[in-house]
């Protein structure tokens, strides 16, 4: 027994004494509560981006197939291609060719010649990276060279050579899918004459993409100032058409292919336009401010409405878009103006200017002045986006990819 008392302990033989030595604290002293531990910012923003991708994960594979596939189809296809990094099971159900196929798409670049040579390049709309598609077209197997003519839906037609051939031939592709096809020559069944007519000066492609089950192509004959020559797709075949009450001779490359009708710049204040099937004719007088002989006067067509422009020279290069809001009443509106040597910063107000195409979604506009600088302008906020300062990239054809597959048989 320890000296001095009485044992006060269990039946280890502890103390209360040596309980509380024990322990540090004395009897009804709270045990405070161990620390949080602390993680570095990184690690927390990690935790955090973590946690919030697992639930869109969780989120997404909640939703049956079928509304999900719909959801994605709608999608630009820009975001489809990010969506592929979210999982393996999102980058599956984002490469299926259903959802592709119908993925809405939008103005990617332009096709253009080399400024200093022939062969044909692509410049993206941003003016940065790699391509969006080869230009050099590779997939157009057999033939030595090529031109792009038009360029419509996100197909190109093309006249396309053989080294020791002297004909050419004109063949629609998709530059997105590989897929191409040879137009055949310009025969009438049902005349009695079979031989083929000579190779048409000019021809112009239409293709909708929301309905992409045929292309057509418009070819105006030659020698002949009130017929065409329409091919589709969908038949195989050539029929001519032509109007009794008007001549087609045609003047420009430039053309609109819009609500199932191709519009065609002829050589008068109007345009020319005709239906896929040849049946049915009306012509569209310009803006009476327009004067096509003294100035860059050319169309397209943005959000789904026919536009027309004009640069006047004799009005220090002033550009107005006209948007024809009512084909009934062939009512023009004008849309805007300005001064296109203040958006170059020009000095000189009498040189060249070009405006070559206009964004199929937006008030945007692409002008050049021939010789180094080729720019955006918005019409909207009047921001100007220069685009090229090389001379390399002096105007070109809007491409606007699409990846539907058109074509059942051939290539």
């Amino acid at each position: 027994m320890p000296p001095g008392g009485q044992v006060q302990g269990g039946k280890n033989g502890r103390t209360k004494q040596n309980q509380s030595s024990a322990t540090g604290r004395r009897r009804g002293e709270d045990i405070p509560p161990l620390p949080t531990p602390t993680f570095p910012a990184s690690q927390r923003r990690k935790k955090q981006r973590r946690k919030k991708k697992n639930q869109h994960q969780q989120v997404a594979a909640s939703l049956p197939e079928g509304p999900l596939m719909e959801i994605l189809s709608r999608v630009p296809y820009k975001s489809l291609c990010r969506f592929k990094c979210v999982s393996r099971s999102w980058l599956a159900l984002c490469s299926n060719p259903d959802i592709r196929r119908r993925s809405p798409q939008t103005l990617s670049g332009f096709f253009h010649n080399h400024r200093y040579g022939n062969d044909l390049r692509f410049r993206n709309l941003s003016g940065r990276g790699a391509p969006m598609v080869d230009p050099a077209l590779p997939f157009l197997r057999g033939y030595d060279g090529l031109k792009v003519e038009q360029c419509c839906g996100g197909l190109l037609l093309c006249r396309c050579w053989k080294s020791h051939a002297q004909e050419k031939d004109l063949v629609v592709c998709n530059p997105a899918t590989e897929k191409w096809t040879v137009v055949p020559p310009i025969v009438f069944l049902d005349e009695e004459d079979t031989d083929p007519y000579p190779q048409p000066g000019l021809a112009f492609l239409g293709f909708d993409a929301s309905t992409p089950s045929r292309f057509v192509v418009f070819a105006p004959l030659v020698g002949c100032l009130d017929d065409v020559a329409i091919y589709s797709s969908e038949t195989g075949r050539w029929i001519r058409s032509g109007c009794d009450d008007m001549a087609v001779p045609v003047v420009t490359a430039e053309c609109v292919f819009l609500n199932g009708f191709m519009h065609l710049t002829i050589d008068e204040p109007e345009i020319a336009a005709v239906d896929t099937e040849g049946e049915l004719w009306t012509q569209i007088p310009l803006p009476e401010d327009m004067e096509p002989s003294n100035g860059n006067t050319s169309m397209g067509q943005s959000q789904g409405l026919l536009h027309a422009w004009y640069i006047d020279p004799d009005k220090e290069n002033q550009l107005s878009v006209w948007v024809l809001e009512d084909y009934a009443s062939d009512n023009w509106t004008l849309k805007h103006m300005v001064s296109v040597p203040e958006l170059f910063d020009a000095e000189d107000e009498d040189g060249f200017y070009e405006m070559f195409a206009i964004h199929p979604e937006r008030n945007l506009v692409f002008i050049t002045n021939g010789e180094d600088m080729t720019l955006s302008y918005d019409m909207d906020n009047q921001e100007v986006h220069v685009l090229c300062t090389s001379g390399e990239f002096l105007g070109g054809l809007p491409y606007v990819p699409c990846f539907s597959e058109w074509l059942s048989d051939g290539h």
